[in-house]
Protein backbone atom coordinates (compact mmCIF):
# COMPACT_ATOMS: atom_id res chain seq x y z
CA UNK A 1 0.00 0.00 0.00
CA UNK A 2 1.39 3.35 -1.03
CA UNK A 3 2.11 5.71 1.86
CA UNK A 4 0.41 9.10 1.77
CA UNK A 5 2.12 12.48 2.01
CA UNK A 6 1.56 16.15 1.24
CA UNK A 7 1.62 16.18 -2.54
CA UNK A 8 3.24 19.54 -3.02
CA UNK A 9 6.12 18.68 -0.74
CA UNK A 10 7.20 16.03 -3.24
CA UNK A 11 8.45 18.86 -5.46
CA UNK A 12 11.15 19.75 -2.95
CA UNK A 13 12.54 16.43 -2.00
CA UNK A 14 14.23 14.33 -3.94
CA UNK A 15 17.21 3.91 2.32
CA UNK A 16 19.16 -12.40 11.92
CA UNK A 17 19.44 -15.74 12.39
CA UNK A 18 21.87 -15.24 15.28
CA UNK A 19 19.91 -12.42 16.88
CA UNK A 20 19.22 -12.78 20.60
CA UNK A 21 16.23 -11.10 22.23
CA UNK A 22 17.03 -9.24 25.43
CA UNK A 23 13.46 -8.49 26.40
CA UNK A 24 10.77 -10.87 25.18
CA UNK A 25 7.93 -8.81 26.62
CA UNK A 26 8.79 -5.67 24.68
CA UNK A 27 10.12 -7.14 21.44
CA UNK A 28 9.30 -9.91 19.01
CA UNK A 29 11.26 -11.27 16.04
CA UNK A 30 9.96 -13.64 13.41
CA UNK A 31 10.82 -14.85 9.95
CA UNK A 32 9.09 -12.79 7.29
CA UNK A 33 9.03 -11.70 3.68
CA UNK A 34 9.36 -8.07 2.59
CA UNK A 35 8.32 -6.53 -0.70
CA UNK A 36 10.90 -7.17 -3.40
CA UNK A 37 12.77 -9.89 -1.45
CA UNK A 38 12.00 -13.55 -2.19
CA UNK A 39 14.08 -15.09 0.59
CA UNK A 40 13.13 -14.96 4.24
CA UNK A 41 14.46 -12.19 6.41
CA UNK A 42 13.65 -11.32 10.00
CA UNK A 43 11.14 -8.74 11.15
CA UNK A 44 10.51 -7.45 14.61
CA UNK A 45 9.11 -4.71 16.78
CA UNK A 46 10.18 -3.18 20.06
CA UNK A 47 8.05 -1.24 22.50
CA UNK A 48 9.74 1.96 23.73
CA UNK A 49 8.53 4.99 25.66
CA UNK A 50 7.16 7.76 23.49
CA UNK A 51 8.68 10.12 26.07
CA UNK A 52 11.90 8.75 27.57
CA UNK A 53 11.48 11.08 30.55
CA UNK A 54 8.20 9.30 31.31
CA UNK A 55 9.08 5.60 30.96
CA UNK A 56 5.85 4.53 32.63
CA UNK A 57 3.75 6.53 30.18
CA UNK A 58 2.65 5.78 26.64
CA UNK A 59 4.64 3.22 24.64
CA UNK A 60 5.10 3.17 20.89
CA UNK A 61 6.19 0.27 18.69
CA UNK A 62 9.42 0.56 16.68
CA UNK A 63 9.46 -1.59 13.55
CA UNK A 64 12.67 -3.14 12.27
CA UNK A 65 14.04 -5.81 9.97
CA UNK A 66 17.31 -7.74 9.81
CA UNK A 67 18.78 -8.91 6.50
CA UNK A 68 20.84 -11.90 7.70
CA UNK A 69 24.42 -12.36 6.59
CA UNK A 70 24.89 -15.00 3.90
CA UNK A 71 27.88 -16.33 5.83
CA UNK A 72 27.67 -15.55 9.55
CA UNK A 73 30.53 -17.86 10.57
CA UNK A 74 32.84 -14.96 11.40
CA UNK A 75 30.12 -13.27 13.47
CA UNK A 76 31.04 -9.80 12.23
CA UNK A 77 29.47 -6.75 13.84
CA UNK A 78 26.36 -5.86 11.81
CA UNK A 79 25.79 -2.76 9.71
CA UNK A 80 22.93 -0.57 10.90
CA UNK A 81 21.47 1.45 8.02
CA UNK A 82 20.18 4.92 8.97
CA UNK A 83 17.74 6.25 6.40
CA UNK A 84 17.56 9.78 5.03
CA UNK A 85 14.96 12.49 4.90
CA UNK A 86 14.16 13.12 7.65
CA UNK A 87 11.12 11.06 6.78
CA UNK A 88 12.29 7.89 5.01
CA UNK A 89 11.34 4.51 6.43
CA UNK A 90 14.36 2.19 6.36
CA UNK A 91 12.41 -1.07 6.18
CA UNK A 92 10.64 0.17 3.04
CA UNK A 93 14.10 0.40 1.44
CA UNK A 94 14.92 -3.24 2.26
CA UNK A 95 14.88 -4.60 -1.30
CA UNK A 96 17.06 -1.74 -2.55
CA UNK A 97 19.53 -2.11 0.33
CA UNK A 98 19.70 -5.87 -0.14
CA UNK A 99 20.70 -5.37 -3.79
CA UNK A 100 23.02 -2.41 -3.32
CA UNK A 101 24.80 -3.70 -0.23
CA UNK A 102 25.00 -7.33 -1.41
CA UNK A 103 28.78 -7.47 -1.00
CA UNK A 104 28.54 -6.21 2.58
CA UNK A 105 25.71 -8.64 3.42
CA UNK A 106 27.89 -11.60 2.44
CA UNK A 107 29.56 -11.49 5.87
CA UNK A 108 27.43 -9.32 8.16
CA UNK A 109 23.81 -8.70 9.06
CA UNK A 110 22.18 -5.45 7.98
CA UNK A 111 19.75 -3.84 10.43
CA UNK A 112 16.95 -1.60 9.15
CA UNK A 113 14.83 0.41 11.60
CA UNK A 114 11.82 2.56 10.79
CA UNK A 115 12.57 5.82 12.58
CA UNK A 116 9.74 6.85 14.92
CA UNK A 117 7.25 8.72 12.75
CA UNK A 118 7.89 6.59 9.63
CA UNK A 119 6.90 3.21 8.21
CA UNK A 120 5.31 1.03 10.87
CA UNK A 121 6.80 3.04 13.74
CA UNK A 122 3.91 5.35 14.64
CA UNK A 123 3.83 6.84 11.10
CA UNK A 124 3.28 10.59 10.87
CA UNK A 125 1.14 10.62 7.74
CA UNK A 126 -0.57 13.61 6.23
CA UNK A 127 -3.59 13.34 3.94
CA UNK A 128 -2.93 12.89 0.22
CA UNK A 129 -4.22 15.69 -1.96
CA UNK A 130 -6.62 14.98 -4.81
CA UNK A 131 -5.78 12.46 -7.51
CA UNK A 132 -3.69 13.94 -10.29
CA UNK A 133 -2.14 16.58 -8.02
CA UNK A 134 1.35 16.09 -9.42
CA UNK A 135 0.09 17.57 -12.66
CA UNK A 136 -2.51 20.11 -11.60
CA UNK A 137 -0.91 21.57 -8.48
CA UNK A 138 2.07 23.86 -8.14
CA UNK A 139 4.36 24.62 -5.16
CA UNK A 140 3.26 28.24 -5.08
CA UNK A 141 -0.21 27.06 -4.02
CA UNK A 142 1.07 25.29 -0.91
CA UNK A 143 -1.06 26.70 1.88
CA UNK A 144 -0.87 27.21 5.60
CA UNK A 145 -4.23 25.47 5.90
CA UNK A 146 -2.83 22.26 4.41
CA UNK A 147 -0.18 22.28 7.14
CA UNK A 148 -2.75 22.98 9.86
CA UNK A 149 -4.88 20.04 8.69
CA UNK A 150 -1.83 17.81 8.93
CA UNK A 151 -1.02 19.06 12.44
CA UNK A 152 -4.58 18.46 13.64
CA UNK A 153 -4.43 14.85 12.46
CA UNK A 154 -1.01 14.13 13.94
CA UNK A 155 -1.73 15.65 17.35
CA UNK A 156 -4.61 13.21 17.85
CA UNK A 157 -2.19 10.32 18.40
CA UNK A 158 1.31 11.78 18.90
CA UNK A 159 3.14 13.98 21.37
CA UNK A 160 4.95 15.81 18.58
CA UNK A 161 7.82 17.08 20.74
CA UNK A 162 8.98 13.49 21.25
CA UNK A 163 9.53 12.79 17.53
CA UNK A 164 13.02 14.22 17.32
CA UNK A 165 16.49 13.06 16.29
CA UNK A 166 17.73 12.23 19.79
CA UNK A 167 14.75 10.06 20.70
CA UNK A 168 15.09 8.27 17.36
CA UNK A 169 18.64 7.31 18.31
CA UNK A 170 17.51 6.13 21.75
CA UNK A 171 15.10 3.85 19.88
CA UNK A 172 17.82 2.58 17.54
CA UNK A 173 20.14 1.73 20.40
CA UNK A 174 17.32 -0.01 22.25
CA UNK A 175 16.81 -2.20 19.17
CA UNK A 176 20.55 -2.95 19.04
CA UNK A 177 20.46 -4.03 22.68
CA UNK A 178 17.29 -6.08 22.23
CA UNK A 179 18.90 -7.96 19.34
CA UNK A 180 21.91 -8.75 21.47
CA UNK A 181 24.56 -6.94 19.44
CA UNK A 182 27.38 -5.52 21.56
CA UNK A 183 28.40 -3.05 18.84
CA UNK A 184 27.22 -2.03 15.39
CA UNK A 185 28.77 -0.33 12.40
CA UNK A 186 26.68 2.63 11.27
CA UNK A 187 25.93 3.71 7.71
CA UNK A 188 24.11 7.01 7.39
CA UNK A 189 23.20 8.71 4.13
CA UNK A 190 22.01 12.34 3.88
CA UNK A 191 19.86 13.00 7.01
CA UNK A 192 21.03 9.56 8.13
CA UNK A 193 24.45 11.15 8.69
CA UNK A 194 22.92 13.48 11.26
CA UNK A 195 21.34 10.47 12.92
CA UNK A 196 24.74 8.76 12.93
CA UNK A 197 26.43 11.82 14.43
CA UNK A 198 23.80 11.98 17.18
CA UNK A 199 24.35 8.26 17.80
CA UNK A 200 28.12 8.90 18.10
CA UNK A 201 27.43 11.51 20.76
CA UNK A 202 24.83 9.60 22.78
CA UNK A 203 26.12 6.00 22.60
CA UNK A 204 29.76 5.98 21.43
CA UNK A 205 30.51 2.71 23.22
CA UNK A 206 27.90 0.92 21.08
CA UNK A 207 29.57 1.88 17.79
CA UNK A 208 32.41 0.01 16.10
CA UNK A 209 32.70 2.30 13.05
CA UNK A 210 30.76 4.89 11.07
CA UNK A 211 30.22 5.71 7.41
CA UNK A 212 28.89 9.23 6.74
CA UNK A 213 27.69 9.45 3.13
CA UNK A 214 26.64 12.89 1.84
CA UNK A 215 26.99 14.63 5.16
CA UNK A 216 24.45 16.84 6.87
CA UNK A 217 26.36 18.05 9.94
CA UNK A 218 24.29 18.88 13.01
CA UNK A 219 25.58 22.45 12.92
CA UNK A 220 24.43 23.01 9.28
CA UNK A 221 20.64 23.66 9.09
CA UNK A 222 18.61 21.55 6.66
CA UNK A 223 16.63 23.61 4.18
CA UNK A 224 19.08 26.15 2.75
CA UNK A 225 19.74 24.55 -0.62
CA UNK A 226 19.95 27.60 -2.87
CA UNK A 227 23.72 28.00 -3.06
CA UNK A 228 24.46 24.26 -3.04
CA UNK A 229 21.97 23.59 -5.83
CA UNK A 230 23.42 26.50 -7.82
CA UNK A 231 26.89 24.95 -7.46
CA UNK A 232 25.61 21.57 -8.64
CA UNK A 233 23.71 23.09 -11.56
CA UNK A 234 26.68 25.20 -12.63
CA UNK A 235 28.85 22.08 -12.71
CA UNK A 236 26.27 20.48 -15.00
CA UNK A 237 26.37 23.52 -17.30
CA UNK A 238 30.16 23.44 -17.30
CA UNK A 239 30.31 19.74 -18.08
CA UNK A 240 27.79 20.09 -20.90
CA UNK A 241 29.78 22.97 -22.39
CA UNK A 242 32.97 20.90 -22.23
CA UNK A 243 31.42 17.84 -23.87
CA UNK A 244 31.37 18.23 -27.63
CA UNK A 245 28.04 16.51 -28.33
CA UNK A 246 26.20 18.30 -25.49
CA UNK A 247 27.60 21.69 -26.38
CA UNK A 248 26.67 21.15 -30.03
CA UNK A 249 23.10 20.21 -29.10
CA UNK A 250 22.67 22.96 -26.50
CA UNK A 251 25.16 25.78 -27.19
CA UNK A 252 23.04 28.30 -25.26
CA UNK A 253 21.83 26.13 -22.38
CA UNK A 254 22.25 28.69 -19.60
CA UNK A 255 20.41 31.35 -21.60
CA UNK A 256 17.62 28.90 -22.45
CA UNK A 257 17.20 28.05 -18.76
CA UNK A 258 16.96 31.74 -17.88
CA UNK A 259 14.42 32.31 -20.67
CA UNK A 260 12.14 29.54 -19.38
CA UNK A 261 12.43 30.80 -15.79
CA UNK A 262 11.61 34.36 -16.86
CA UNK A 263 8.67 33.13 -18.94
CA UNK A 264 7.25 31.19 -16.00
CA UNK A 265 7.88 34.10 -13.62
CA UNK A 266 5.31 36.08 -15.59
CA UNK A 267 2.66 33.40 -15.98
CA UNK A 268 1.53 29.95 -14.93
CA UNK A 269 1.09 27.76 -17.99
CA UNK A 270 -2.06 25.62 -18.07
CA UNK A 271 -2.42 22.89 -20.67
CA UNK A 272 -4.71 19.98 -21.44
CA UNK A 273 -2.36 17.04 -22.04
CA UNK A 274 -2.37 13.27 -22.25
CA UNK A 275 -1.32 11.45 -19.11
CA UNK A 276 2.22 10.12 -19.78
CA UNK A 277 1.26 6.52 -18.92
CA UNK A 278 -2.54 6.27 -19.09
CA UNK A 279 -3.14 8.40 -22.16
CA UNK A 280 -6.20 10.06 -20.59
CA UNK A 281 -6.67 13.82 -20.75
CA UNK A 282 -5.45 15.67 -17.66
CA UNK A 283 -4.93 19.28 -16.65
CA UNK A 284 -1.27 20.23 -16.41
CA UNK A 285 -0.08 23.40 -14.68
CA UNK A 286 3.50 24.58 -14.85
CA UNK A 287 4.97 27.37 -12.74
CA UNK A 288 8.47 28.63 -12.08
CA UNK A 289 8.57 26.75 -8.79
CA UNK A 290 7.40 23.50 -10.38
CA UNK A 291 9.95 23.77 -13.20
CA UNK A 292 12.91 24.51 -10.91
CA UNK A 293 11.99 21.95 -8.26
CA UNK A 294 11.61 19.23 -10.90
CA UNK A 295 15.07 20.03 -12.25
CA UNK A 296 16.43 20.22 -8.71
CA UNK A 297 15.38 16.64 -7.98
CA UNK A 298 17.21 15.43 -11.09
CA UNK A 299 20.47 16.93 -9.80
CA UNK A 300 20.57 14.34 -7.00
CA UNK A 301 21.58 11.47 -9.30
CA UNK A 302 24.14 11.10 -12.06
CA UNK A 303 21.56 8.99 -13.94
CA UNK A 304 18.87 11.67 -13.94
CA UNK A 305 21.29 14.56 -14.48
CA UNK A 306 21.81 13.22 -18.02
CA UNK A 307 18.36 14.39 -19.07
CA UNK A 308 18.42 17.91 -17.58
CA UNK A 309 19.84 19.73 -20.67
CA UNK A 310 17.22 18.07 -22.89
CA UNK A 311 14.38 19.02 -20.52
CA UNK A 312 15.55 22.65 -20.45
CA UNK A 313 15.96 22.85 -24.22
CA UNK A 314 12.56 21.33 -24.94
CA UNK A 315 10.89 23.64 -22.41
CA UNK A 316 12.62 26.55 -24.14
CA UNK A 317 11.00 25.33 -27.38
CA UNK A 318 7.67 25.21 -25.46
CA UNK A 319 7.53 21.41 -25.61
CA UNK A 320 6.71 20.40 -22.05
CA UNK A 321 6.02 16.72 -22.70
CA UNK A 322 9.53 15.55 -21.58
CA UNK A 323 9.10 17.54 -18.35
CA UNK A 324 5.66 16.00 -17.91
CA UNK A 325 7.20 12.56 -18.25
CA UNK A 326 9.69 13.37 -15.50
CA UNK A 327 6.93 14.57 -13.20
CA UNK A 328 5.05 11.32 -13.88
CA UNK A 329 7.89 9.35 -12.32
CA UNK A 330 6.97 11.01 -9.01
CA UNK A 331 3.73 9.01 -8.89
CA UNK A 332 5.69 5.89 -8.00
CA UNK A 333 8.44 7.56 -5.99
CA UNK A 334 9.27 6.44 -2.46
CA UNK A 335 7.04 8.35 -0.08
CA UNK A 336 8.34 10.66 2.60
CA UNK A 337 6.59 10.76 5.96
CA UNK A 338 6.34 14.50 5.69
CA UNK A 339 4.82 14.96 9.14
CA UNK A 340 8.13 13.82 10.62
CA UNK A 341 10.05 15.89 8.06
CA UNK A 342 8.34 19.09 9.15
CA UNK A 343 8.42 18.17 12.83
CA UNK A 344 12.21 17.80 12.80
CA UNK A 345 13.19 20.51 10.33
CA UNK A 346 10.82 23.11 11.81
CA UNK A 347 12.26 22.57 15.29
CA UNK A 348 15.87 21.45 14.86
CA UNK A 349 16.79 23.54 11.82
CA UNK A 350 14.57 26.48 10.90
CA UNK A 351 14.86 28.27 14.30
CA UNK A 352 18.57 28.67 13.59
CA UNK A 353 18.07 30.11 10.10
CA UNK A 354 18.34 33.90 10.28
CA UNK A 355 17.00 36.40 7.77
CA UNK A 356 20.58 37.13 6.73
CA UNK A 357 21.17 33.44 6.05
CA UNK A 358 18.04 33.27 3.89
CA UNK A 359 19.04 36.37 1.94
CA UNK A 360 22.54 35.03 1.33
CA UNK A 361 21.22 31.63 0.22
CA UNK A 362 18.68 33.32 -2.08
CA UNK A 363 21.39 35.11 -4.01
CA UNK A 364 21.91 32.33 -6.49
CA UNK A 365 21.30 31.85 -10.20
CA UNK A 366 19.35 28.60 -9.92
CA UNK A 367 16.35 28.74 -7.59
CA UNK A 368 16.61 32.27 -6.22
CA UNK A 369 15.55 31.04 -2.79
CA UNK A 370 12.28 29.48 -3.95
CA UNK A 371 13.17 26.32 -2.03
CA UNK A 372 12.70 28.23 1.24
CA UNK A 373 9.01 28.91 0.69
CA UNK A 374 7.43 25.58 1.64
CA UNK A 375 9.48 25.20 4.82
CA UNK A 376 8.67 28.77 5.84
CA UNK A 377 4.95 28.29 5.24
CA UNK A 378 4.85 25.07 7.22
CA UNK A 379 7.23 26.07 10.00
CA UNK A 380 5.45 29.34 10.75
CA UNK A 381 2.54 27.32 12.17
CA UNK A 382 4.15 24.02 13.15
CA UNK A 383 4.05 23.25 16.91
CA UNK A 384 7.33 24.13 18.60
CA UNK A 385 9.48 22.16 20.99
CA UNK A 386 12.71 23.27 22.66
CA UNK A 387 16.02 21.88 21.42
CA UNK A 388 18.95 22.17 23.82
CA UNK A 389 21.82 24.37 22.61
CA UNK A 390 24.24 21.49 23.24
CA UNK A 391 22.54 19.57 20.42
CA UNK A 392 24.14 21.86 17.85
CA UNK A 393 27.73 21.48 18.98
CA UNK A 394 29.98 19.66 16.49
CA UNK A 395 30.33 15.99 17.35
CA UNK A 396 33.78 14.97 18.57
CA UNK A 397 34.42 11.22 18.74
CA UNK A 398 37.46 9.03 18.20
CA UNK A 399 35.53 6.37 16.28
CA UNK A 400 36.82 5.10 12.90
CA UNK A 401 34.79 7.14 10.42
CA UNK A 402 34.73 7.09 6.63
CA UNK A 403 33.27 10.29 5.15
CA UNK A 404 32.02 10.26 1.54
CA UNK A 405 30.95 13.23 -0.58
CA UNK A 406 29.84 13.51 -4.19
CA UNK A 407 31.24 16.59 -5.87
CA UNK A 408 28.04 17.05 -7.91
CA UNK A 409 25.73 16.91 -4.86
CA UNK A 410 23.04 19.66 -4.84
CA UNK A 411 22.20 19.46 -1.11
CA UNK A 412 25.17 18.13 0.86
CA UNK A 413 28.27 19.52 -0.89
CA UNK A 414 31.81 18.39 -0.01
CA UNK A 415 32.21 21.39 2.30
CA UNK A 416 29.75 19.66 4.66
CA UNK A 417 32.01 16.63 4.81
CA UNK A 418 34.95 18.85 5.66
CA UNK A 419 33.09 20.25 8.65
CA UNK A 420 32.59 16.82 10.17
CA UNK A 421 36.09 15.66 9.26
CA UNK A 422 37.57 18.59 11.19
CA UNK A 423 36.12 17.35 14.51
CA UNK A 424 36.47 13.59 14.01
CA UNK A 425 40.16 12.78 14.53
CA UNK A 426 39.90 9.18 13.33
CA UNK A 427 38.23 10.03 10.02
CA UNK A 428 39.07 10.36 6.36
CA UNK A 429 37.08 12.33 3.79
CA UNK A 430 36.86 10.99 0.22
CA UNK A 431 35.32 13.16 -2.50
CA UNK A 432 33.99 11.34 -5.55
CA UNK A 433 34.39 13.73 -8.46
CA UNK A 434 31.76 12.11 -10.67
CA UNK A 435 29.14 11.29 -8.02
CA UNK A 436 26.17 13.29 -6.81
CA UNK A 437 24.02 12.65 -3.71
CA UNK A 438 24.80 9.34 -1.93
CA UNK A 439 28.14 7.95 -3.08
CA UNK A 440 26.97 4.44 -2.12
CA UNK A 441 24.56 4.57 -5.06
CA UNK A 442 27.54 3.44 -7.15
CA UNK A 443 29.26 0.05 -7.00
CA UNK A 444 32.50 1.90 -6.24
CA UNK A 445 30.95 3.59 -3.21
CA UNK A 446 29.77 0.27 -1.79
CA UNK A 447 33.17 -1.30 -2.50
CA UNK A 448 34.93 1.45 -0.52
CA UNK A 449 32.51 0.98 2.38
CA UNK A 450 33.06 -2.78 2.36
CA UNK A 451 36.82 -2.28 2.28
CA UNK A 452 36.59 0.09 5.23
CA UNK A 453 34.50 -2.36 7.26
CA UNK A 454 37.15 -5.05 6.81
CA UNK A 455 40.01 -3.16 8.50
CA UNK A 456 38.39 -0.02 10.00
CA UNK A 457 41.20 2.32 8.96
CA UNK A 458 39.54 5.13 6.96
CA UNK A 459 42.87 6.40 5.61
CA UNK A 460 43.68 3.01 4.04
CA UNK A 461 40.47 2.63 2.04
CA UNK A 462 41.15 1.60 -1.55
CA UNK A 463 39.62 4.36 -3.65
CA UNK A 464 41.12 3.49 -7.02
CA UNK A 465 37.67 2.53 -8.35
CA UNK A 466 36.75 6.24 -8.35
CA UNK A 467 38.84 6.50 -11.52
CA UNK A 468 36.39 4.13 -13.24
CA UNK A 469 33.30 6.25 -12.56
CA UNK A 470 32.65 8.01 -15.87
CA UNK A 471 32.27 11.74 -16.22
CA UNK A 472 28.81 13.13 -16.92
CA UNK A 473 27.28 12.46 -20.33
CA UNK A 474 24.06 13.98 -21.53
CA UNK A 475 21.06 13.04 -23.63
CA UNK A 476 21.20 15.10 -26.82
CA UNK A 477 17.93 14.21 -28.56
CA UNK A 478 14.44 12.95 -27.88
CA UNK A 479 15.37 9.51 -29.22
CA UNK A 480 17.62 9.02 -26.19
CA UNK A 481 21.06 9.28 -27.77
CA UNK A 482 23.91 10.20 -25.43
Amino acid sequence: MKRTRLALFSFLLSITANAVLANEENSAVENCHLDGIRSQVQCGSLNVPENYNKPEGKNISINYAVLPAIDSSKNNAPLMFLAGGPGQAAVELAAHIRRSFAEIRKTRDIILIDQRGTGLSQPMLCDEATKGNLYSMIPEEFSEQETLDCITKLKETNELSQYNSENAIRDFDAVREALGYKQVNLYGGSYGTRAALVYMRLFPEAIKSVVLDSVGPIEVPIGLFGLSSERSFNLLLEHCANEESCNKAYPNLKEEFETVVNRLSNQVISLSVNHPRLGTKISFKLSKGKFISTLFKQLYSTQTRTIVPLIIHQAFLENYQPLLGLIATGEDAMSMYVGLTFNIVCNEDMPRVTDDMRVKDSKNSFDGGSSHAIFKTACDVWPKYQVDDAFYKPVVANIPTLILSGDLDPVTPPSNGEKSASTLPNSHHIISKNSAHIVASSACGVAMINDFLQHLDPKKVDQTCLLDIPAESFMTSLNGSI
